[in-house]
């Protein structure tokens, strides 16, 4: 006999969710062939047989959540069960129909092969599985089908989501908390209540960043399939100021500071309102602006795209939170556990700036924009932040960063 256990999706994710039965009890089942489907806030996965033999018993029905290392069912790698009955047993006429009974179960009806997520963006937006391609193995419909499927499509009016049904006639709509959004929600409060935040701000002059901006223009974008943002930049003088303030790059364990060599730099990513992820780039100090430019893109794609494993979510030892594709002036991020700070990129806009021209004041219209880094006050001090937040400001200021651009 084999038990199968709820696996680790992360470093920080303590439990998940049963969404999916591949196999009823009494089924065979094949070595790596897909057995049920889990999910987290972060991702959702497919999990493979360990083993081949029979599905013998399920103790986790679908649509449970429990903790990392619960049994949720039972393999049979042995001989099949009817081969170690008794001879009185073998002829007991009622084990025939058992089997038809499981080939028809709920699981094997494909259109029930479908994840609360997915099911809850179908009926938002008044769709029926057949509307959509699936990708998923054996054509499974999967949460970046549907946005794939409703980017495509013009919004006609009968397909925008359809608010709940109130929950008295006093005009309030009542919308339960999808398992993203809770798991979200646990996580936040953990972390408000576990860290010391403090927020420190600084304006930064992107002036020399927009510069290798408008040297790329719209080459880059005709090459790469994407526009060159402020974001590779700043991530890039993140990670070289990190270099000489390493205790920003460090996660808190117990009553230690626990400080990392590499970067791995998370980078919160938007879900179309639907919730938010924190994909990794794996040590990102090593790399130039271009290549942070493209290993950004390409986890920020397939989060849209529903296309993260849990090793995209594993081992960030620093957040960065950009919030100012949607025009915020400053932002005090949450500190994404059990890292030490987390920094807010807020929106770059044209304003005026006194500066020294021929040793006299005057003023000029320069691209300002605001960092904020929410740190953890009981692992490091405000002078330290500080210091880190001066250190970036002036990377990014003064660096001649169009001869990183090619």
């Amino acid at each position: 006999m084999m038990e199968i256990v709820m696996p680790q999706l992360g470093e920080t994710v303590s439990e998940g969710t049963l969404t999916i039965w591949h196999k009823s009890v009494g089924d065979e089942v094949t070595a790596n062939e897909v057995l049920f489907e889990i999910g987290t806030d972060k991702v959702e996965m497919e999990v493979p047989a360990p083993t081949s033999g029979v599905l013998k018993e399920i103790r986790v029905d679908a649509g449970e959540t429990v903790g990392v290392g619960t049994i949720l069912a039972v393999i049979d790698d042995g001989s099949a069960p009817a081969a170690a009955e008794t001879p009185a047993a073998k002829v007991a006429p009622a084990a025939a129909p058992a089997q038809p009974q499981r080939q028809s179960a709920p699981s094997r009806d494909k259109s029930l092969k479908l994840s609360p997520v997915v099911r809850k963006l179908l009926a938002e937006n008044n769709l029926q599985p057949g509307q959509i391609t699936g990708t998923g193995r054996d054509g499974r419909i999967k949460r970046g089908d549907v946005l794939a499927f409703l980017k495509g499509t013009p919004a006609a009016p009968a397909a925008r989501p359809t608010p709940m049904p109130a929950s008295s006639g006093d005009g309030r709509t009542v919308v339960p908390f999808n398992r993203r959004r809770q798991m979200t929600a646990e996580h936040m409060v953990r972390s408000k209540a576990t860290s010391a935040h403090v927020l420190q701000a600084v304006e930064v002059d992107f002036s020399n960043v927009d510069a290798a901006r408008k040297r790329a223009g719209s080459k880059w974008k005709a090459k790469e399939g994407f526009s060159l943002s402020y974001l590779p930049f700043i991530a890039k003088a993140v990670c070289d100021a990190i270099a000489e303030f390493p205790k920003i790059n460090a996660h808190v364990e117990g009553e230690n500071l626990v400080a990392f060599d590499a970067v791995n730099l998370a980078i919160a990513v938007d879900l179309d309102f639907e919730g938010l992820v924190a994909p990794v780039v794996r040590d990102a100090g090593s790399m130039a602006v271009v290549d942070l430019a493209r290993a950004i893109n390409d986890i920020a794609a397939r989060a849209r795209r529903d296309a993260l494993g849990p090793d995209d979510f594993q081992g960030a030892t620093y957040t960065i939170s950009n919030n100012g594709t949607f025009g915020t002036l400053i932002t005090a991020p949450i500190i994404n556990q059990p890292q030490v700070a987390i920094l807010s990129t807020d929106a770059v806009i044209k304003k005026p700036v006194a500066v020294v021209v021929d040793g006299t004041d005057a003023v000029a219209v320069r691209p300002v924009g605001v960092l904020a880094q929410s740190f953890d006050h009981r692992a490091i001090d405000g002078a330290y932040s500080a210091a880190f937040l001066r250190r970036l400001k002036d990377i990014i200021e003064t660096r001649e960063w169009a001869a990183a651009v090619p």
